[in-house]
């Protein structure tokens, strides 16, 4: 059940925006043929959690183009082992904002309702996926083995900057390497994007 809160809504919240969600986890599939089967997410939260709600009350101490009815796309914590419910209001949650420190925003991109326009918060950023094989040589006294295993991405092509890539000459559609265990998987707008600050890139490819 939704909380009772209006778009039109008399409040402002003091730690960042309050978002309604009709659930904070994703429990049903949709098969071919219209049937749903609804699923026990309470042993894997995190990999059904919801990641997005709608803005229902902005932040008192950041000014933001963000307005009420658009779309906040957050992080697990606001959801996940216990999330960061707004006592009194049934589905409405806190999602802590800065505008400049990465760190201290679960907010990490926004959708505007009325144009659909999609652009990431704070110094977060989302790469698009790049294809990479990570190849390993294998030598012995008569032949040699290559090896393709699986790691970590290692780099990503930049879909939407943060403030701070400008100043550091990057922006959409540049490549750019990342540091070990950034590859924070998120869905916006329906497309899969590794989540990463700006401050985790270790090079820009030519």
């Amino acid at each position: 059940m939704y909380c009772g809160i209006r778009p039109k809504l008399l409040m402002k919240s003091m730690k960042g925006f309050i978002v309604k969600l009709p659930k904070k986890t994703k429990d049903s599939v949709t098969l071919a043929g219209g049937v749903e089967i609804f699923m026990d997410t309470k042993y894997d939260e995190f990999r059904h959690r919801v990641m997005d709600g709608e803005v229902v009350a902005l932040p008192a101490k950041h000014d933001t183009d963000i307005k009420v009815g658009d779309t906040i796309y957050f992080h697990h914590h606001v959801v996940v082992q216990g999330g960061t419910p707004l006592p009194g209001y049934e589905g409405c949650y806190t999602v802590m904002f800065h505008p400049t420190s990465a760190m201290d925003s679960q907010a990490f991109a926004h959708k505007c309702a009325e144009t659909g326009v999609v652009k990431s918060l704070s110094s977060w950023c989302l790469l698009e996926f790049v294809e990479e094989n990570h190849i390993d040589d294998l030598e012995s006294d008569t032949i040699k083995l290559v090896e393709l295993t699986k790691k970590g991405p290692t780099k990503g092509r930049i879909a939407f900057a943060s403030i701070e890539c400008e100043a550091m000459g990057v922006g959409p559609g540049d490549i750019v390497g990342i540091d070990k265990n950034r590859d924070y998987r998120v869905v916006v707008d329906g497309k899969d994007y590794y989540r990463t600050r700006s401050d985790d890139f270790m090079y820009v490819e030519n």
